[in-house]
């Protein structure tokens, strides 16, 4: 039997973006679904959706009030994200929430989890932190609880998360991203090809990563799917 072909699936996506908890529900869903009829490896990649936010972050009421012209806005937006996490059973609790935290700690962090295999659980625990629990993902006192929790090194955590190179690869990564054509996220890529933005339903995740994978040599060519 020919070994099986594994594809990089990548996820771009900031930790405060409440589509890509959404998202990552759904892909996951997505990939039960297809089971062992495909091989992923799975990572998890930067992106700043205020990539000028202070590091201490800022009050989230004035915030979003100032970004969506009012606070009675944000509100309607907040009530329609967790009409859609509920469907996916994602609980989320806006209210608890006080500030817009700067992301690029949580990054790192997740930076440091690829290194040993916990990428996808640091990230629900982020998720959670911020849009369950409503902790302020920016504070390295945080971020290091939730590393010790799903099992990385407290000395590593708090080395890595004081480290101003590292901080400053993973932000030249994440404007990598943004400079390549990354403007919304999650965006989902096979083999560093793009195949969606958004938090797709679970069903047309599965369609695209099965065609996807079908035309492995087309992804390999960097040729759009539509002209497969």
């Amino acid at each position: 039997m020919e070994p099986k072909t594994s594809f990089l699936l990548e996820v771009v996506s900031d930790t405060i973006c409440p589509w890509c908890y959404v998202g990552k529900r759904r892909l996951e869903t997505a990939l039960a679904a297809i089971g062992d009829d495909i091989s992923f490896e799975l990572r998890w990649r930067p992106f700043e959706l205020n990539p000028d936010m202070p590091r201490e972050g800022v009050n989230r009421k004035s915030y979003r009030s100032a970004k969506f012209g009012s606070w009675e806005a944000s509100l309607e937006l907040d009530a329609q994200v967790k009409a859609a996490g509920a469907s996916d059973g994602l609980d989320f609790h806006h209210e608890r929430m006080e500030k817009t935290p700067n992301t690029l700690a949580s990054h790192v962090l997740i930076d440091l989890a690829g290194e040993t295999g916990v990428q996808s659980a640091v990230v629900e625990a982020l998720f959670r932190a911020y849009f369950v629990d409503g902790e302020d993902v920016g504070d390295p006192t945080v971020l290091a609880a939730i590393g010790a929790k799903a099992g990385l090194d407290q000395t590593a955590v708090e080395r890595t998360l004081a480290d101003e190179a590292r901080h400053a690869a993973v932000k030249a990564e994440a404007r990598a991203f943004s400079r390549s054509g990354v403007s919304g996220v999650p965006t989902v890529l096979l083999n560093r090809f793009s195949l969606f933005t958004g938090a797709q339903r679970p069903e047309v995740i599965e369609r695209a990563l099965r065609k996807a994978a079908a035309h492995e040599d087309v992804i390999a060519s960097g040729r759009s799917l539509a002209r497969a």
